[in-house]
């Protein structure tokens, strides 16, 4: 019981140092050509971490949007109102499935 606890707050964290990193870099690439290059080493990071933790669908989840980050840096920079209006569209949220993921993960792993 108490390893679960431990792994269930181990995954909590990842998950959420994933999520602060995606976030930040999906800001970045919607604002500059170039990226930082640590930003998605970061990400590439906690993505080989999950990958030893997570269930195969907070896997996927998480490598699509690495995928969709570095993609996003090859598009044209978005001004303050184009983000404005891929908020209010629901587009920028770009991590819901994600989090959906991870919640249905913690669940499982709380049910056992």
């Amino acid at each position: 019981m108490q390893w679960l606890a431990q792994e269930g707050a181990r995954r909590q964290e990842l998950y959420k140092e994933f999520i602060e990193e995606a976030a930040k870099c999906y800001v970045d690439a919607l604002q500059h050509d170039e990226p930082d290059i640590s930003a998605p080493v970061g990400l590439y990071a906690r993505l080989g971490r999950m990958r030893v933790l997570a269930s195969n669908e907070v896997i996927a989840h998480a490598s699509e949007i690495t995928r969709e980050i570095l993609d996003t840096y090859s598009e044209p920079d978005k001004s303050f109102a184009e983000l404005r209006q891929m908020a209010k569209s629901g587009s920028f949220d770009l991590l819901y499935e994600f989090s959906e993921a991870c919640r249905v993960d913690l669940d499982s792993l709380r049910a056992q």
